[in-house]
């Protein structure tokens, strides 16, 4: 597969913005560098979540590791052009997964610990995996088992390969497999190209179905790089990575800076605020990322900081809600860190308000740099990478007036190619100059003569619930298959720790009531993941509509929030 038209990969490789370099050739070279360096970190937790000891690796021996999981994924069928389905919380082994796939010229494609039934049965005859690696029970569901079911319904006919070193009948045990295969380099092809593709991760927008969003070499590459520049990492840094191995926040914000940068790469499963301060402190973490109410926690508990050693740390990364200005300049001004503002999505539409670009903390927590405009300069940050845009969504004309609400709309070396098997959602994705259309209103901000661009609201309906996207739509459909309900309308209510959670608006049938929990026992009937399941519901005599007949889902945002 090679999801970018052969054109592009031209031009783009023209300017320098993409490379050719393969994500293996970039490892190995870490590896040639830095062989005996300590390189990839487990959780400390790892016992509690999987049942086995933390590892901690070299590069030298995660390269080892590589070649003999190249040999189990290649023992098990899969060639060049496959696909890897990986289902596995934040240990080193999905980190592993990644760069054997990109030795062998495989894709990767990582799903939400989350997912269950209803969305596998949606993805897997996309993707076709020739082998699907996971955990047993994990939360209370077994995912082995899980895979062992949808493969005996026909949703799948991919090996299954568990975790651990024991294994249901009709699946394969990891460490067996690993600890049975050759000792010995893995052969890469030798023409292999950066521009195939070497992830398939998954988004929900407000369409029902999770979309593909199949990125090359060339896109994690660029994006590595690009991070590595707008937080100021230096050779050897520290990473400290929260994010499971599911979309660009983990493999663009972390797993590549880590390459890049041929450093360490520490692994937080789940989000545990003690666990990630002495980590940070422990391993003299330089770079993590943290959701913006746990900053401002952070700010105001002084005594809580104070009893951790952060003297590594030079920059924070956070985003998924508007940042506070207070809290952005208090860990500038009390403790010297920076701030990054982040605002992207996996198909790479990305804004990053650095200390670089934007040096004054108050205006970084409000504005993002119009990266690509005509006559605006960046220096070092992404220079001609990001390509933006602001167009009214209604007539298509472009806003170059400041305090002016349009559609933010991305181009360049971060951004996709299109959704697999999906022609149509990707034609609707981009306009006619060939800019990702984000759904996210912006206004140009008349402070700094127009530099800055300010977030107003997202135009598209997704709800982002502790960075996971859920489709209201998907939802609507599953709640009005509840016998009681005549309507219903999925909004987004403010969490200050999570950012956005689920609330179901419905109308019931006459003479009938419901409750949240009757509600979601329906749900689970489903076997949809567990994140999506509403955490409020409000009932009303009826949905608001336009004269068209479509939902106006903001009016229920007061209903919500009520």
């Amino acid at each position: 597969m090679r999801p970018s038209p052969p054109e592009r990969v031209a031009e783009y490789r023209r300017r320098g913005w993409w490379r050719g370099q393969t994500v293996d050739a970039l490892f190995r070279a870490a590896v040639f560098a830095r062989a005996g360096a300590e390189a990839l970190i487990d959780a400390p937790n790892r016992q509690a979540l999987v049942g086995t000891a933390p590892r901690r690796l070299t590069f030298a021996q995660v390269d080892a590791q590589v070649d003999a999981m190249a040999q189990v994924f290649a023992g098990l069928g899969v060639g060049r052009g496959d696909v890897v389905a990986i289902q596995l919380p934040n240990l080193v082994e999905g980190v592993l997964a990644l760069l054997a796939c990109a030795r062998m010229g495989a894709i990767l494609s990582p799903v939400a610990m989350a997912y269950r039934g209803h969305e596998l049965r949606q993805i897997l005859p996309i993707i076709e995996p020739k082998l699907y690696l996971t955990v047993g029970d994990f939360h209370g569901c077994d995912h082995a088992a899980m895979l062992l079911d949808l493969k005996g319904q026909g949703a799948t006919d991919a090996a299954i390969v568990r975790l651990g070193a024991e294994a249901p009948d009709g699946a394969h045990a990891l460490d067996s497999l690993l600890a049975e295969a050759a000792p010995a380099p893995y052969a890469t092809p030798s023409d292999l190209d950066a521009a195939e593709a070497l992830t398939i991760c998954w988004t929900s927008g407000t369409e029902a179905a999770p979309k593909g969003v199949p990125r090359h070499h060339d896109h994690w590459v660029v994006n590595g790089e690009g991070l590595v520049e707008a937080a100021g990492l230096e050779a050897g840094d520290t990473i400290l990575n929260p994010f499971p191995l599911i979309n660009i926040a983990a493999i663009g914000g972390m797993v590549m800076p880590w390459l890049v940068c041929q450093g360490r790469l520490v692994q937080h499963h789940p989000f545990d605020l003690p666990v990630f301060l002495s980590q940070m402190q422990d391993e003299g973490v330089a770079y993590t990322v943290a959701p913006p109410a746990v900053l401002n926690m952070l700010l105001q508990n002084e005594a809580l900081l104070s009893a951790t050693d952060l003297s590594r740390l030079r920059c924070l990364g956070s985003g998924s809600a508007p940042l506070a200005p207070w809290m952005v300049k208090g860990w500038q001004d009390r403790h010297g860190v920076t701030v990054m503002n982040v605002f992207g999505s996996n198909e790479g539409a990305s804004l990053f308000s650095t200390g670089r670009a934007i040096p004054d903390p108050e205006q970084r927590a409000r504005f993002f740099p119009r990266f690509g405009v005509e006559g605006l300069d960046w220096g070092a940050d992404f220079p001609g990478k990001i390509v933006t845009r602001l167009v009214d969504p209604e007539t298509g004309r472009e806003i170059v007036a400041p305090g002016v609400e349009g559609e933010l709309r991305i181009a360049g070396a971060m951004t996709f190619d299109g959704y697999v098997k999906a022609p149509e959602l990707t034609r609707q994705a981009f306009d006619d100059e060939g800019f990702f259309r984000t759904g996210d209103l912006f206004e140009i901000a008349p402070e700094a003569g127009g530099r800055y661009y300010r977030f107003v609201g997202r135009r598209k309906e997704i709800i982002i619930r502790g960075g996971l996207n859920i489709s209201p739509a998907e939802l609507d459909v599953l709640i009005e298959s509840h016998p009681k309900v005549r309507e219903a309308g999925c909004v987004a209510y403010p969490d200050e720790r999570l950012g956005e959670r689920v609330c179901a608006v419905v109308a019931l049938r006459p003479g009938q009531d419901l409750t949240l929990d009757e509600l979601n026992t329906h749900l689970r009937t489903h076997d949809i993941a567990t994140y999506k399941l509403p955490e409020k519901l409000r009932v009303i005599e009826a949905l608001p509509r336009n004269p068209l007949g479509k939902v106006l889902r903001r009016d229920l945002s007061g209903v919500a929030a009520s």
